[in-house]
């Protein structure tokens, strides 16, 4: 499929800012910017009033989502202490584990907090954006420096690295580590502690672009974060054995050992099995129907093509954008069942094809042309 024969339709004329959140992140700092591609995106039209309206950032739907899915991490893993203090062990033992399902979705919250969108006020957004990189262990740092070209190049290598194609999901594999990881805490801690002396995988392609030598405060913000990370989590878990809580490692330190097979059947499906180095994200990302509370729990992210196409728009109106523009968009699997099973139809294919990418059959044609290189 050429870009040659396709028309240019509804060409995107709505600003930078508009589209995108404000964030805070400038992106590393070169002594030499590297050469980028630059993508003219294909987006569904949305008349300019409804976009700004859209892109209105609440306090209170943003302390609704936010502390809504705190509450359910507060009230699983405080019902797990509770239990190992007053109930039989295989009570216990089941609430450690469904409350690590929820664990998992910290992620989706880091990602939406970093992109400055779920509160009006800003403050706030950073505020709780560094509590769920703490709970999760996660560096925000690195995200924001990646996330920010993963955006602006989706599945556009190598200016986007952050997800590349094709990408293969072992979907029987996953229950060896989806239900219990007992490995988790070993692979952490050793990464961690390496982390904490200051080692930065510039080896690797990505983190390198990322984290340049001639950014070296970036580099140091990044070291500082990880220290706290550990510092902080080794406290929690040292003084609750010594006070004999000894399920609370399990329930806060590492609760990710447990139940990591939904939130990965979830956020792994964006971008898998479709197509890359096209300017139209109905065909690089994937818009998924869930139940109401696993979409809670995801942060909405299963409107992952209109998150991509207008990323301003914060993660509690996404449904209200994929209703406008409905009608442009391709056909969206009905649950993970739905969704999983037309993956591994790509993927059985992709065996007998290696070169084969699906391409979603498109109500309105869209834009398909190559990225055009900045002089």
């Amino acid at each position: 499929m050429t870009a040659s024969n396709q028309p240019d339709t509804a060409p995107d004329t709505s600003s930078d800012q508009e589209i995108w959140s404000t964030g805070r992140n400038t992106g590393p700092k070169y002594n030499e910017p590297p050469k980028k591609n630059r993508v003219k995106w294909y987006r569904c039209h949305v008349p300019r009033e409804e976009l700004a309206r859209l892109n209105k950032r609440s306090d209170l739907l943003g302390f609704a989502q936010t502390l809504g899915y705190l509450g359910v991490l507060a009230g699983a893993a405080g019902a797990a202490i509770y239990s190992s203090l007053n109930w039989p062990w295989y009570v216990t033992a089941l609430l450690v584990f469904v409350n690590g399902h929820f664990w998992h979705f910290l992620i989706n919250g880091f990602h939406e907090l970093i992109h400055d969108t779920v509160f009006r006020t800003m403050w706030l957004n950073g505020f709780f954006l560094r509590i769920f990189s703490f709970l999760g262990w996660y560096n925000h740092h690195h995200f924001w420096a990646s996330h920010t070209e993963h955006h602006k190049y989706t599945l556009h290598p190598p200016d986007d690295l952050e997800v590349v194609l094709p990408a293969r999901v072992d979907t029987k594999g996953v229950w060896k580590w989806g239900i219990v990881n007992y490995k988790h805490p070993y692979h952490l801690l050793k990464g961690k502690l390496r982390n904490f002396t200051g080692y930065l995988n510039t080896d690797d392609r990505w983190t390198g672009m990322l984290f340049p030598s001639s950014d070296p405060e970036r580099r140091r913000a990044y070291t500082r974060w990880e220290r706290i990370v550990l510092v902080g989590h080794l406290l929690i878990a040292g003084v609750s054995l010594a006070f004999g809580l000894w399920v609370v490692p399990l329930v806060i330190t590492f609760p990710m050992m447990f139940g990591g097979w939904l939130q990965f059947f979830c956020n792994a499906a964006q971008h898998v099995g479709l197509q890359d180095k096209v300017p139209d994200f109905r065909l690089c990302c994937r818009t998924i129907y869930l139940n109401p509370f696993v979409q809670f729990l995801y942060w909405h992210m299963n409107y992952h093509t209109e998150h991509h196409m207008y990323a301003g728009v914060p993660c509690y109106k996404l449904s209200r954008l994929h209703r406008l523009i409905k009608a442009e968009m391709p056909p969206c699997p009905d649950g993970l069942r739905a969704t999983w099973k037309h993956i591994n139809e790509i993927q059985r294919r992709q065996d007998r094809e290696p070169e084969y990418q699906y391409a979603a059959p498109l109500p309105t044609p869209g834009i398909r042309r190559d990225a055009e290189r900045l002089a």
